[in-house]
């Protein structure tokens, strides 16, 4: 591998269900850091994908009704889908089902088994079938729990093939101390060695396929497969040319980073280190393990209920946000706490508060006092030259942060820099330049501030790819200098040019309300209004509800809005009046079952938009936990705008 080469790659993820925070987390950080090291000039190679065999998709398969290859192909999709919807930029997706990695894992079991490296005898255990595990009594400290997952296990005495994993236990544990950079942070390295102070077992590798007929057949034996393991640990390489294009695989092998949770280190750090060396392959660069997503204390459990759905929170507040909380709130390595009050109170002061009160002030100004014109930057004086130190500065940070694997670290110091970017504007006071006429020093003060801002997006692009881009083109960049960002052009000042359009733009950022996670109206100012009475709460006069006009209408038209997963949008006659209405039913009706039913609707609503779509009224409709059923009237051909009350 050559110096100048980056390789990152994720876990592959099960099959077996829709993925969530913590799959999001991981293909997140991994697309920043490819990003980043693209800005800085890199060449770079991004591998995410699937783990499609093994136990848990088959008993998944059999629960709903159809094949193993059924299961992964439905089941994949919504991986693909949301790493689109995040914006991924990954290099390539792998499925341990193509033929391309199938015939590499069968490739690398028929050369072990030759060399002497496999062999076959009987075995008797505790098998855990969610982690898809052997272990020893030895290992088994409760009862019958799993030591990994806690959960119950299986005691299976059977014949099967094993890997001469404890042939390598002294040679893994030299390497890992005297390569401190092979398993990080370093205390997982520690964890590593503590484990093989144990005598290391050789590792079960294969499983009769009279127990599970779902994997890749062993290719010296028939009635087995391969174990899922050993099968899905080999993607890191089958994906770049091992045994196919040796070309590609010496550019980027060995991998720079293997991103994990800390769930999977044992696997990582001792499976795949000592099938590489019986292979003759060098080792990764470096194993990095970070911290879990927890609820509170808790870790996040599909069981326990508590598991966060990207999508939801990618509905609720957009991609960009989503990912600048991820990346801003852990601390590699360490486990970070998600609440979604966190989530809004960060979003608000960073995003909505910080830099998108400076982008504001900046535009507004340029329009208003110089008809949108970017003005000429003047001498600076000590606070122009005191932001452009801490703007560059910033940038050198998120640099380094980078390399050093602390990208919230980075990230803190943009932030900082965009507050300086604030404490600016409050210091030179533009809006008393303006009021005084001095626009000499008013246009200096403007450029400064939009050149720090030209910096900051490009320091910020790659964990908000799609803000920026709005931010940079606000300021009048050309196409080609919104997202070909080079670390090199944000480490010089002054590449903005005097005279360049600024366009306005209706807020970056808006804000919400933590309590009811809404976006705030702007300018919207508490109303001091006392409590009704306890007896009278919620109550309302007849003169009041006949204010809401309910009538009958009929859905002409429907059709899901873009981007956008529980939104239907739907075209509606009322009376011989079309009217548009935006409504949150697609998870409960696709567009085909509703068009022509005669509905309940809000008719004198003031119009709104929702995600940049007009709506013009409200349907009614009745909810129950999970359930919803629109409002309809009995007998299909009742006439449409007939009042209803």
């Amino acid at each position: 591998m050559s110096e100048n080469t980056f390789y990152v790659t994720t876990p592959i993820y099960y099959v077996n269900d829709k993925p969530h925070i913590g799959h999001a987390y991981t293909t997140i950080l991994a697309d920043v850091l490819s990003r980043y090291h693209r800005e800085l000039g890199v060449p770079t190679f991004f591998l995410t994908g699937t783990d499609e065999h093994g136990q848990k998709v088959q008993k998944a398969a059999t629960e709903h009704k159809m094949s193993p290859q059924e299961q992964c192909d439905t089941t994949v999709l919504r991986f693909q889908e949301l790493w689109k919807k995040l914006g991924m930029t990954n290099d390539d997706f792998i499925r341990t089902t193509e033929e391309r990695h199938k015939k590499i894992v069968r490739k690398i079991l028929q050369d072990l088994y030759d060399k002497g490296e496999i062999y076959k005898s009987e075995y008797k255990g505790r098998y855990c079938v969610p982690c898809e595990r052997f272990f020893t009594d030895k290992d088994i400290a409760d009862g019958n729990l799993c030591p990994e997952c806690s959960r119950e296990t299986q005691e299976i005495v059977e014949s099967n093939y094993f890997f001469r994993m404890s042939k390598y236990q002294d040679w893994l544990i030299d390497y890992i101390k005297t390569h401190p950079d092979f398993i990080q942070p370093s205390f997982r390295a520690n964890e590593t060695l503590g484990f093989l102070q144990k005598p290391l077992g050789d590792l079960c590798i294969s499983r009769p396929k009279s127990r599970l007929a779902w994997g890749i057949e062993l290719p010296f034996d028939s009635d087995y497969v391969c174990y899922v393991w050993f099968d899905a640990l080999i993607n890191y390489i089958s994906a770049i040319g091992y045994g196919s294009d040796e070309a590609k695989f010496k550019k980027w092998w060995p991998v720079n980073y293997h991103l994990i949770g800390k769930d999977i280190l044992t696997t990582h750090s001792v499976y795949w280190p000592t099938m590489l060396k019986a292979m003759g392959v060098e080792p990764p660069k470096t194993i990095f393990a970070h911290g879990w997503w927890l609820i509170g204390q808790d870790k996040m459990s599909k069981s326990v209920g508590n598991v966060v759905n990207p999508m939801d929170m990618i509905e609720k507040y957009g991609i960009d946000a989503f990912r600048y909380f991820l990346m801003a709130e852990m601390s590699l390595g360490q486990d970070a706490s998600f609440s979604e009050e966190a989530f809004v109170s960060k979003y608000n002061s960073d995003l909505a508060n910080d830099l998108g009160n400076l982008l504001s002030r900046v535009v507004k100004m340029v329009i208003k006092q110089f008809n949108g014109k970017l003005p000429p930057c003047g001498e600076l004086s000590e606070n122009e030259n005191e932001l452009k130190e801490t703007v560059l500065n910033a940038v050198s940070q998120m640099e380094n942060s980078i390399k050093n694997m602390k990208l919230n670290q980075g990230l803190d110091a943009v932030m900082n820099a965009v507050r300086a970017g604030n404490r600016y504007m409050e210091k030179t006071a533009p809006w008393t330049l303006a009021k005084n006429g001095n626009l000499e020093k008013l246009g200096t003060v403007l450029y400064t501030s939009a050149e720090a801002l030209r910096i900051i997006s490009g320091a910020l692009f790659a964990v908000m790819p799609s803000k920026m881009s709005e931010l940079r083109k606000t300021l009048g960049l050309k196409k080609d200098e919104i997202e070909n960002i080079s670390f090199a052009a944000l480490q010089k000042w002054g590449a903005l040019s005097a005279g360049t359009e600024i366009t306005d733009i209706d807020g970056l950022f808006m804000r919400f309300k933590a309590e009811e996670a809404v976006p705030e109206k702007k300018n919207e100012k508490p109303k001091d209004k006392a409590p009704a009475p306890a007896s009278e709460t919620g109550i309302v006069t007849i003169d009041e509800f006949f204010k809401t006009q309910l009538k009958t209408a009929k859905i002409l038209e429907a059709e899901k809005v873009d981007g956008a997963d529980k939104l239907l949008k739907l075209q509606i006659d009322i009376g011989g009046e079309k009217r548009q209405l935006v409504a949150g039913i697609a998870q409960f009706y696709q567009p085909s079952d509703i068009i022509g039913k005669t509905i309940v609707v809000v008719s004198n609503l003031k119009p709104a938009k929702i995600r940049g779509i007009e709506s013009q009224g409200m349907l009614l409709a009745a909810k129950d936990g999970k359930s919803l059923k629109l409002i309809t009237v009995d007998g299909g051909d009742f006439p449409s705008g007939s009042s209803v009350g």
